[in-house]
């Protein structure tokens, strides 16, 4: 199978790519590293990689009308500044309208489409949310233009599988709370814990999730989740327990801000049935895991699409 992957380089796509070329595919990425790392991908004879931006649209077309992709997965996002609104829509929605015109053109059967689960909004109505909850994504830019994103992909008329995601983590993550609490423990800082709760999903369970998707099983909207959420603080907790480390005092659960919802947790159970697919890493495991990539290839930055985020002075590690 030709798979061209957006955002090859970044957390998802970088191991989508490793787990089909395994297999013997040939696959296709671009990337601009805005968030992706080069070191994410080993270079390998059915590998090809361009760095790029797809709201280049000369280029997108280019690129899959010589490749003549049988999938594309589009992974490539713009979330990390919440305030860099021309970023996401150039990426988000002008780059994807671009992904959607290039798959049209060169006749591609199928589009792999990743979706915040911030669409549903930050207070949703109901727990777990269901696929039939009215979208509600007037909270962030990045939730907005992602949204808009998927839109594209429905009007497009390529049979397309969107999947709408709990937070994934695991190796090669540098976004959300995991890589910040890494990052900020192993340097002696200061660390708080929002009074929050989500639904993690390793990474690998994902992945298992996802190319069922590429080979063909599966059509509309779906969510990965594994259908129940922790607080941030068990997640904390699982990060101290990696590292072996015991604080001087406990961490300080803070209220949670304004645009951040309580939970989001997504009913994964259509999901289950379509593609015969569940969850089987622990959170203790895929957290160590996680830690273990830290430690061997280091963290430069973390990015979150949350506004107000404050450090305060708590926490220190002994």
């Amino acid at each position: 199978m030709k798979v061209f992957i957006t955002g090859g380089s970044g957390f998802v796509g970088s191991h989508l790519a490793d787990r089909l070329l395994a297999r013997g595919d040939d696959v296709l990425v671009i990337d601009n590293y805005a968030t992706g790392r080069k070191d994410n991908l080993t270079p390998r004879e059915q590998l090809k990689v361009v760095e790029g931006d797809i709201a280049n649209t000369s280029l997108v077309n280019d690129l899959v009308t010589e490749f003549k992709p049988d999938v594309i997965v589009h992974a490539a996002a713009s979330y990390k500044d919440p305030e860099a609104w021309q970023e996401d829509i150039n990426t988000n929605v002008l780059g994807t309208a671009n992904v959607v015109r290039a798959a049209q053109n060169s006749q591609c059967k199928r589009i792999i489409y990743f979706q915040t689960a911030l669409c549903y909004g930050v207070n949703p109505t109901e727990q777990p949310i269901t696929l039939d909850l009215p979208l509600d994504p007037a909270n962030s830019s990045y939730a907005i233009s992602k949204t808009a994103g998927e839109d594209f992909i429905k009007i497009s008329n390529i049979e397309f599988v969107s999947f709408r995601l709990a937070n994934a983590y695991g190796p090669r993550n540098i976004s959300g709370p995991l890589p910040t609490f890494y990052h900020r423990l192993t340097q002696n800082k200061p660390c708080f814990v929002m009074d929050t709760r989500r639904d993690f999903i390793y990474i690998d369970d994902m992945i298992n999730c996802v190319e069922k998707a590429v080979d063909g099983v599966g059509a509309g909207i779906f969510h990965i989740s594994s259908g129940s959420d922790y607080s941030i603080k068990e997640l904390f907790d699982a990060t101290l327990a990696a590292l072996d480390i015991q604080l001087e005092k406990d961490v300080e659960v803070r209220p949670r801000n304004p645009d951040d919802a309580f939970t989001i947790l997504l009913d994964p159970s259509k999901t289950n049935s379509t593609f015969d697919w569940k969850i089987s890493t622990p959170l203790k495991d895929g957290v160590a895991n996680a830690i273990n990539y830290y430690k061997e290839f280091g963290i430069e930055q973390t990015f979150t699409h949350l506004k107000n985020v404050i450090e305060p002075d708590v926490a220190k590690a002994s």
